[in-house]
C-alpha cells in the first residue's frame, strides 16, 4: 500500500527557481511595461504596450514551438477585454479594478468550497502533486485544507481591498509600486507557509504509519 511518505514534493529552491521567470513574465514585467508607456504615451499607449507584451509572450512561444499554456491564453483574452474597457472609459482606474472585482469573487468561491466541504485548495493541489486517495481520506488532511483554503480566501480578500483602496486614493505609480510590493510580500509568506504546514502535515503522517499498521496486525 502506499503511504505518506511516498508523496514527493520538489524542493523547495526547485520551486523558487521555477516560479521566479513566470513571477518576472507574467507579474513584475507587464506593470513596467504599461507604468513605461503611461509616462510616455498616455493611457492608450499604455494599455496598447499592455495587450502587445501579452500576445508577445504567445507569439514567442509559437515562434520557438514551444506550447502556449492554457491560462496565458486565457489572460490574453482578458486582458484585450480589460484594455478594450479601459480605453473606452478613458480610464486607468476601470483597467486596474476589473481583475480586483475578479478577485474578490475567487476568494468567496474559496469560501463556499470550504462550505461545501470541496476546498478548492486540495483541488489545486491535485493538479500539481500526486496524493493517494487514501492521504485525501484522512482527517487531518482533510482539516488542513480546509483552514488553507481559509487562508487563501483572506489573503485574496486583503490583496484586493488594499489594492483597491490604493487604486482609488493614490496616484497610478504608487499603486503599482506599492501594490506589487505588499502582494508579493502577504502571497509569498502565505505561500511559504502552506508548504510547510503541508510537508509538515506529510512528515505527521509518516510517523503514524506504522502505528496505525501495528494496530491493525
Amino acid at each position: 500500500m502506499t503511504h505518506p511518505s511516498s508523496v514527493v514534493l520538489p524542493r523547495m529552491t526547485a520551486l523558487i527557481r521555477q516560479a521566479i521567470p513566470r513571477l518576472l513574465e507574467g507579474v513584475v514585467a507587464p506593470l513596467v511595461v504599461f507604468y513605461a508607456a503611461l509616462a510616455a504615451l498616455g493611457l492608450t499607449g499604455a494599455l496598447i504596450a499592455a495587450v502587445a507584451w501579452v500576445y508577445a509572450g504567445v507569439g514567442w512561444r509559437l515562434i520557438r514551438r514551444r506550447p502556449v499554456p492554457g491560462t496565458m491564453l486565457l489572460a490574453a483574452i482578458a486582458i484585450t477585454a480589460r484594455a478594450a474597457l479601459g480605453w473606452w472609459t478613458g480610464s486607468a482606474v476601470v483597467y486596474f479594478i476589473q481583475p480586483e472585482l475578479g478577485t474578490i469573487c475567487i476568494a468567496f468561491a474559496f469560501l463556499a468550497s470550504v462550505r461545501l466541504r470541496r476546498p478548492l485548495v486540495e483541488r489545486l493541489t491535485c493538479d500539481y502533486i500526486h496524493l493517494p486517495a487514501f492521504v485525501l481520506r484522512h482527517e487531518r488532511v482533510r482539516r488542513f485544507f480546509a483552514r488553507i483554503t481559509l487562508l487563501w480566501a483572506f489573503v485574496l480578500l486583503t490583496n484586493s481591498v488594499m489594492s483597491i483602496w490604493l487604486l482609488l486614493n493614490q496616484s497610478i505609480g504608487t499603486y503599482l509600486i506599492v501594490r506589487t510590493a505588499a502582494i508579493a510580500v502577504i502571497s509569498g509568506t502565505a505561500a511559504a507557509f502552506s508548504v510547510l504546514a503541508f510537508l509538515r502535515l506529510l512528515r505527521r503522517l509518516h510517523l503514524e504509519a506504522p502505528k496505525a499498521l501495528a494496530a491493525a496486525a
